[in-house]
């Protein structure tokens, strides 16, 4: 039979720093030290974090990842159902964005189990504020297709749109989407932000063709999020 809803657990999303490990939050440092179970994406990467913060290591510390999500995932809810207290993290940022995170939360959703989402860094809304283009409005697309085709086609559902446009991309594709996004997109503003956070953080702004003449030579190296301004004439050449 079904523990009554009071005895069953919580789940915290924690968001985690992208770069600077300074950048965890007071709240996040605590929710991590009352849990029981630490699910995250790297373990080796989360217990460093909480050894910079000399937070002690919980009983049980699982890996939630891309490829064990369904698997791992079973297992979280039947601990949430016993009543022990999960925190979910990835490696930086928010839990469930560009993360196999969501659907755990989807599913703790779903089930009526409670859950609280505790804000932190994101490479988005730090590099939509570095590109120096409109915040008022913005779309965050990911990671694109790694595919000429699809990335065409992914681009170019946004070509009218006035919204600045958010993306993640692997270092070793930045030239390749730059110039996907010049072709499908027309030579419009943009920004490379590179190692947010970090000590070597780096943001070259410029329109998509003089971007693409600086990147296309370079062999770039870190993370890396892509601002693309929206459909307006006053971003475009």
């Amino acid at each position: 039979m079904p523990k009554p809803k009071d005895t069953r657990g919580l789940l915290y999303v924690v968001a985690t720093p992208i770069g600077n490990l300074d950048d965890l939050s007071a709240r996040a440092q605590q929710a991590l030290r009352d849990i029981d179970v630490l699910a995250c994406e790297d373990t080796r990467r989360t217990r460093a974090l909480l050894t910079r913060f000399e937070i002690p290591r919980p009983g049980t510390i699982v890996s939630y990842r891309e490829g064990n999500e369904a698997r791992t995932g079973e297992r979280i809810l039947g601990m949430l159902a016993q009543g022990r207290n999960v925190a979910l993290c990835t490696d930086g940022g928010y839990p469930g964005i560009s993360d196999p995170g969501y659907r755990l939360i989807s599913a703790v959703a779903e089930l009526g189990l409670e859950y609280v989402v505790i804000p932190g860094p994101s490479a988005v809304p730090v590099a939509l504020l570095l590109s120096g283009l409109p915040t008022s409005s913005y779309t965050f697309k990911g990671y694109p297709p790694r595919k000429k085709g699809a990335m065409t086609r992914f681009l170019e559902a946004e070509k009218d749109m006035p919204h600045t446009m958010v993306l993640f991309e692997s270092p070793v594709r930045v030239a390749k989407l730059l110039a996907v996004a010049l072709e499908a997109l027309g030579d419009r503003r943009a920004a490379v932000c590179i190692e947010l956070t970090k000590k070597f953080e780096r943001v070259s702004r410029g329109f998509l063709s003089e971007l693409l003449e600086k990147f296309e030579e370079r062999n770039t190296k870190g993370e890396v999020t892509i601002v693309i301004a929206g459909n307006n004439p006053k971003f475009r050449k």
